[in-house]
């Protein structure tokens, strides 16, 4: 009967040890995952880092805290434009780039108050405040001429010169590596932490600076390529989500009934 018994227990034990360091062992979380999980730190941010570039699409959605101000951004990217919406506040507006070609569209509130504030990265208004930047002063326009003017833009995909300073500053939101390189970067001692789960994808904790992560978390998915999940930016500055890599999407020029194109720039207020 012992002998028995002892033949079922190993039975069991080796049916179940799939997975497992022994028989009454503890599970192996890196089992048929894709092994970064056993890197150490740097080199996993490094493999995250190439896969992050070498991908044809991403979805980006979440929050970013710059000098005081809360963006939401919600952005598809890929090699050759992007599009999506951000928002600071009661202010928000979409941006839509095919190629070199950049579109802005927001109500006739956006475009009679502007000001959105810093970027993501810390830079310069991406949206020129009323008063301010390339898109010259409208202070000099009485208030019912700026309204006017706004209304014409509700709704509307204007197109940003490539020759106006905001050009630039707003091409970052839809620029896949540029953002993704600004985004990524963790501050301080990289440490490999705990295994555990983002989205129902298994993951590995990378953090920096301590254990709590003061310079910075980054999630990377065990299963599969080894893509960045989510990222919870140093200081509390924000949390972003990663989706879809890969995952192609279309983009076309807006159909000209939709756009307004104002020549070298952007129309006063926006």
């Amino acid at each position: 009967m012992r002998t028995r018994k002892a033949a079922l227990v190993g039975a069991l034990c080796v049916g179940l040890s799939t997975g497992l360091v022994a028989c009454g062992g503890k599970e192996d979380p890196d089992a048929g995952t894709n092994g970064v999980g056993k890197l150490k730190a740097a080199a996993i941010q490094e493999r995250a880092r190439e896969a992050a570039r070498g991908a044809d699409a991403v979805h980006l959605s979440g929050s970013v805290v710059s000098q005081g101000r809360t963006y939401r951004i919600d952005v598809r990217l890929k090699q050759d434009g992007g599009s999506g919406k951000v928002t600071s506040g009661d202010v928000a507006f979409e941006l839509l780039r095919v190629g070199d070609e950049l579109f802005v569209k927001g109500d006739a509130a956006f475009w009679a108050r502007g000001g959105a504030g810093a970027g993501p990265g810390g830079g310069p208004n991406p949206v020129p405040a009323p008063g301010a930047g390339a898109a010259g002063s409208p202070g000099k326009k009485g208030k019912g001429d700026l309204a006017t003017a706004a209304q014409k833009l509700n709704g509307k995909y204007v197109k940003v010169p490539s020759g106006d300073p905001a050009y630039r500053q707003l091409r970052g939101f839809t620029d896949k590596n540029t953002l993704l390189d600004g985004l990524l970067g963790l501050h301080g001692k990289l440490l490999r932490g705990d295994h555990g789960t983002v989205g129902g994808t298994r993951s590995i904790r990378l953090t920096a600076g301590d254990a709590r992560g003061a310079g910075g978390v980054l999630d990377v998915s065990l299963d599969g390529t080894p893509y960045p999940l989510r990222l919870q930016r140093a200081g509390g500055a924000g949390e972003v989500n990663f989706a879809e890599w890969g995952k192609g999407f279309s983009l076309r020029v807006p159909e000209k009934g939709q756009t307004l194109d104002y020549g070298k720039r952007l129309p006063a207020g926006g």
